[in-house]
């Protein structure tokens, strides 16, 4: 099972050989893919989105489970930004993955590898 990083899910949407393979090859193999609504919120909140892009985001997003922030992730979410220092989205992000026991899939490896027990997979 992968947690994935909202830079994935932009690169897919660039339609980035190597995401999209990834892509592929999961959905294929039934491999479960989630999101943080972290994610969502990101996704969504780009300025200057257009009519097609969110489009897009929503069909990518029927396929792809979302995990809700609730008290248990917040407090993993709180721990991990008080003990590694990082943007409130990554630690959100972070806290799905260790939360749900998944691996998470991210372009940018640098902001997640301090992280403790954290599973990573740069893609």
């Amino acid at each position: 099972m992968y947690t994935l990083d909202t830079n994935t899910i932009i690169y897919y949407l660039k339609d980035d050989e190597k995401i999209v393979s990834f892509f592929k090859y999961s959905l294929s193999k039934n491999i479960p893919l989630n999101i943080s609504a972290m994610t969502e919120i990101e996704l969504f909140g780009f300025p200057n989105l257009e009519n097609e892009e969110i489009k897009l985001i929503e069909a990518i997003l029927k396929s792809i489970a979302v995990i809700p922030i609730d008290s248990q992730i917040a407090r993993i979410a709180g721990f991990i930004r008080r003990t590694y220092k990082i943007k409130i989205a990554d630690a959100v992000i972070s806290a799905t993955a260790l939360f749900t026991n998944s691996t998470l899939a991210t372009r940018n490896t640098k902001d997640f590898k301090k992280i403790t027990n954290l599973k990573l997979l740069k893609i």
